[in-house]
């Protein structure tokens, strides 16, 4: 099937069934005077919940999302069959624009690149463009999610080149098993790790083993790293738990986000404030975000299932690098995990690194023209990635 348009129609009685369960929602107690340190606070919870009930309007940001080009495709997937996956597909005006592929992660969607997209496909003599293609995973969003186990990394991959976090992870498993074909170059906001006799994050183990075992100088970590460190100490602590739940037991949790908007609600707001940093989430901003997992077409539990299938699967620990193909790196030290740079030279042919003072884990959506920048220093002329794409470098000729 070829690609086909696409437009966010969310029906009548799904929006009445909303309302309805939002009507009945029964909230805990909550201790005084605790603010975040037990989770969400109460306060958020029930304006939040009351603004989405009484007066959040879905079909004005139904409409808004509708401006974009969206699509969908089949495509045929090895052992799974055909799986219907939705994208956004933003061309560039230039002819000689840079194909780029946004793949988000959980608990994010395709709305993490509404803000780049403008940005990456506007043509100027000053910097390169880029034709954007943002997949939804499939399981999220938009997109039909696989019926049958199994379907990890690999398969994500196989799919997302028929047409961070797991993004990143997509990409590079792509990056490794289908360049030269399709993928020339690739950037992300990479994560980090903890201290190199306790890594225990299985995001960066990889990371961290290449630079272990390769023959790359250490150099001491600078305050920067220190700090990026500290930070994944604070993840450790503090977040994994949510991880734990949804690479072991997915399904259990997936009841109770089904069925409950506010614990859907509850469950990925925590993770939006907790991992950004200091971003001032709009309460509209917020509720659309979560109404893209509440009304996704295959409901909210089947985007946890890659956590358990990656797992299972190791996936995670054993991702491969690319070995030629150009990397960039953009740290943001809110971010949840930063390797250090020499770790990073250890897998890959790093070429471009930026560090920043702020921003957090969903950097396209708080950092939209910071992130642009750095792709533009990647691939724009005097770059170490410009031209990398044969006859795509970006630029009018």
């Amino acid at each position: 099937m070829s690609e086909q348009p696409f437009q966010i129609s969310v029906s009548n009685e799904d929006l009445e069934l909303l309302r309805k369960k939002l009507d009945l929602i029964r909230f805990p107690d909550e201790l005084e005077n605790v603010g975040w340190d037990y989770g969400v606070p109460f306060e958020d919870m029930k304006r939040l919940v009351t603004r989405w009930r009484d007066s959040y309007d879905w079909r004005a940001h139904e409409a808004e999302l509708n401006k974009l080009p969206h699509f969908t495709r089949d495509i045929e997937t090895d052992a799974f069959g055909t799986l219907n996956v939705h994208y956004i597909h933003q061309r560039s005006t230039q002819e000689h624009a840079i194909p780029l592929l946004f793949v988000h992660g959980w608990p994010g969607s395709f709305m993490e690149a509404c803000k780049i997209l403008p940005l990456l496909t506007g043509e100027s003599p000053d910097h390169p463009s880029f034709h954007v293609v943002v997949y939804s995973l499939p399981g999220f969003g938009f997109s039909e999610a696989p019926r049958k186990p199994g379907f990890a990394i690999a398969q994500y991959a196989e799919a997302m080149t028929q047409g961070g976090d797991w993004g990143q992870r997509v990409t590079r498993r792509m990056a490794t098993l289908y360049a030269p074909k399709h993928v020339k170059a690739w950037h992300t906001n990479f994560t980090h790790t903890d201290a190199p006799n306790f890594v225990r994050n299985p995001l960066t183990a990889s990371a961290h083993l290449a630079h272990t075992s390769s023959a790359i100088p250490y150099s001491p970590y600078t305050e920067f790293e220190k700090k990026g460190l500290e930070r994944n100490q604070w993840f450790e602590d503090n977040q994994a738990g949510y991880y734990t739940e949804q690479n072991t037991q997915p399904q259990t949790l997936g009841y109770g986000l089904a069925d409950s908007p506010a614990g859907l609600l509850a469950w990925i707001y925590e993770k939006l404030v907790l991992w950004s940093d200091k971003y001032q989430w709009e309460d509209d901003e917020v509720l659309t975000w979560i109404s893209i997992y509440w009304f996704s077409r295959a409901g909210p539990a089947a985007s946890l299932r890659i956590y358990y299938e990656a797992h299972h699967a190791e996936d995670i620990f054993n991702q491969p690098y690319v070995g030629g193909c150009p990397m960039g790196v953009s740290y943001f030290p809110a971010e949840l995990f930063l390797a250090p740079k020499s770790w990073m030279q250890a897998t890959g042919n790093l070429v471009f690194t930026a560090q920043h003072e702020s921003g957090g884990h969903f950097a396209a959506h708080e950092k939209p023209e910071v992130l642009v920048d750095d792709l533009r220093k990647m691939f724009g002329k005097g770059g170490p990635a410009f031209g990398v794409v044969p006859g795509k470098n970006g630029y009018a000729r």
